[in-house]
């Protein structure tokens, strides 16, 4: 695991001198992701320039050292990630072709792959987390891609006549050409969800290369500007295809092929040359994960698990239980408001990129504590994506089949009507009353869900952390959605829970709980690795009917279950759902309070002009009266902390 950072700057409008200079500052800002070594490579000549930082988990030698060069001199590659068949293609390689390695990297694999077959050929021929850059010198031209779930990060744009490319957002900023704006729309997203749904950035010019995909950029392309995008993996084509191709066997053989599929994944992150664990919070995935890595090993993995204080969101107890009984090396942390407070005056320079999901602090707590102990982690991420695991898809399709019981014309009407100024003069005279209360508020979230056209508006509102986000943002309205009916299509699942729960893995899982578990795990230098993420397993779980995974009497995830009861007794696993979730609410009510107040009363808010710090601030107030409101209030404070951070006091255009 590591960060890469470069620019393609055709026009050359650096001094020659200047170019490694200037990416080895872009590099050194990913330090985090790799301390343990550095390199550069760069041809003025050419414009082109690529920096790297190297956290060591296989082949610990300087034979893994990036850049690297193919053997026959042509290409240059820096990657961050894993490639867990790189032994398999050295093998065919070396059938293919004799060639003197020298070391037994990946990455070395990777490029020699380049070098013989191409890169798409590569491309789908990998089995990992990854985002490449390559450069290739007889051709002239730049490539970029990224896995096919989106495990590992990559932005790029155009600032100028400069192509900018990185891991990370903050190696881009040290860049001379550097002239972020805040892009509206993305900030909208980000008020909407609590993160940026890629291609979009927060800073206008600035993309995330899509899962799946791959770039090219050649000088010919500078004078357009136009930079090349191409799928080799498309989740929707597979899944239409295992859909066509559904589970013939019986069920006892569908858990069979499951639990040796998941093994299998297992078995190919358990490759390190160095210490690795897993975190373990007593849930079905992650109880899957060490079980199967604790029967692979000859002595007890070490799991790791957070726990709070307030018993309302503590599933520490289950964890201990899953740990005696799997027989693991466990180590458990409590935290609490004084641990949060140090982690929430880090987080922009954790997550460079404006990013609001909660469970961001305990998570980083977590892999801090992981990371005193082991260099590589597994863990349960995607599970829930990919076997049914959210009670909001079934909610959401009951709620969509009474919806679309109304008329178009009905739920036309009700999108025009002015529900916003009826819900506040509801909210006026309910605050007449002896017991104020706001009826509006209700009238609004009852509107805005029976407005819905499609299935697809009806789920966001499960994504969306409120129906007030328009109101925070100033100026034009910020309406800007990633559930769209095109990333919603074409994927051939038949119902309308599985749909939902495709769209997961599409947009909340690589740009919420991985864009998560990334920054917080590498701000460390700690390599997390989720066995769920295998394109293998996916494409599996596609081919199995929804009622295996949600089933009708027994609940979420249920073909998982059966598999985990073979390691697991069914007492320790069939609990409810709880999620990562930790007591914001009440904590900006007491030791976060007075840091969310310094930055809700700054004037930056004003002079910046982003957000209407009037109606914030009645926000603020009346959660401080008891309405629970931080699933709006949390981004706003979020997007506050990082706007100090990377915008200082800079004023909006």
């Amino acid at each position: 695991m590591c960060g890469f950072a470069g620019f393609f700057d055709f026009q050359k409008s650096l001094r020659t001198q200047e170019y490694a200079f200037v990416v080895d500052k872009m590099a050194t800002t990913l330090t985090h992701r790799g301390p343990d070594d550095s390199g550069v490579w760069v041809d003025e000549s050419k414009g082109i320039a690529l920096g790297f930082r190297r956290l060591s988990i296989m082949d610990l030698s300087v034979e893994g050292h990036q850049p690297m060069l193919s053997k026959d001199g042509r290409y240059v590659i820096v990657f961050n990630g894993e490639i867990y068949n790189f032994k398999a293609l050295r093998q065919q390689l070396d059938q293919e072709r004799k060639i003197p390695w020298n070391g037994h990297s990946d990455t070395e694999v990777l490029v020699e792959s380049v070098a013989h077959w191409g890169f798409h050929k590569t491309l789908e021929a990998l089995e990992g987390m990854f985002s490449i850059a390559l450069w290739d010198r007889k051709e002239e031209s730049l490539s970029l891609a990224r896995d096919r779930f989106g495990e590992k990060p990559l932005y790029y744009g155009w600032m100028g006549n400069v192509f900018l490319f990185g891991s990370e957002l903050k190696a881009l900023v040290q860049h001379p050409s550097w002239k972020g704006e805040v892009d509206r729309d993305s900030l909208g997203q980000f008020l909407r969800y609590g993160y940026i749904p890629a291609p979009k950035s927060i800073f206008q010019g600035i993309n995330k290369l899509l899962p799946g995909r791959f770039l090219t950029l050649s000088p010919r392309d500078f004078q357009t500007r136009t930079e090349h995008i191409a799928l080799y993996w498309k989740a929707s084509d597979k899944a239409a295809d295992s859909k066509k191709n559904p589970w013939g066997g019986s069920i006892p053989e569908a858990v069979d092929a499951l639990e040796n599929a998941l093994e299998k994944s297992v078995a190919q992150r358990l490759h390190a040359d160095v210490p690795l664990g897993a975190f373990l919070s007593g849930g079905i995935d992650s109880s899957m994960v060490v079980a199967l890595m604790q029967k692979k090993a000859s002595k007890p993995i070490q799991t790791y698990t957070i726990g709070f204080e307030d018993r309302r969101f503590n599933e520490a107890h289950q964890a201990k239980q899953v740990a005696e009984h799997l027989g693991t090396d466990h180590t458990e942390v409590y935290v609490n408001e004084s641990h949060i407070l140090e982690q929430i005056r880090n987080l922009p320079l954790v997550y460079d990129e404006p990013f609001a999901d909660v469970s961001q602090l305990p998570t980083c707590l977590l892999t801090q504590i992981t990371r005193q102990h082991v260099k590589v982690a597994l863990s349960g991420d995607g599970g829930d994506e990919f076997f049914g695991g959210y009670p909001r898809y079934e909610k959401a399709f009951q709620d969509w089949k009474g919806i679309s019981s109304f008329p178009d014309s009905v739920r036309t009407l009700m999108k025009k009507m002015p529900v916003q100024l009826i819900a506040n003069c509801l909210n006026q005279a309910g605050g007449l009353k002896k017991r104020p209360s706001r009826p509006g508020d209700k009238l609004l979230k009852l509107s805005k869900k029976w407005a819905c056209q499609t299935p697809q508006e009806v789920y966001e509102r499960y994504q969306a952390p409120g129906a007030l986000f328009g109101q925070v943002a100033a100026g034009e309205s910020l309406d800007s959605t990633a559930f769209t009916q095109e990333a919603c299509s074409a994927h051939g699942m038949a119902s309308l829970p599985e749909q939902f729960m495709f769209l997961d893995s599409q947009i909340y899982l690589p740009d919420d709980l991985e864009v998560k578990m990334d920054r917080a795990s590498m701000s460390v230098g700690l390599e997390v690795r989720a066995p769920f993420l295998d394109h293998n397993l996916a494409e599996l779980s596609w081919r199995m009917p929804w009622e295996w995974k949600s089933h009708p009497s027994e609940g979420a995830k249920w073909i998982l279950r059966q598999a985990l009861y073979r390691y697991v007794p069914s007492e320790l696993v069939d609990r409810p759902k709880q999620g990562f979730e930790v007591p914001i609410g009440d904590w900006l009510r007491k030791g976060l309070r007075s840091w969310a107040d310094d930055l809700l009363n700054s004037n930056q808010m004003k002079t910046q002009g982003f957000l209407n710090q009037e109606y914030i601030l009645k926000l603020w107030d009346a959660h401080q009266r008891g309405r629970n409101l931080h699933n709006i209030l949390w981004p706003v404070l979020v997007f506050q902390q990082w706007a100090s951070q990377w915008l200082g006091e800079k004023i909006v255009d």
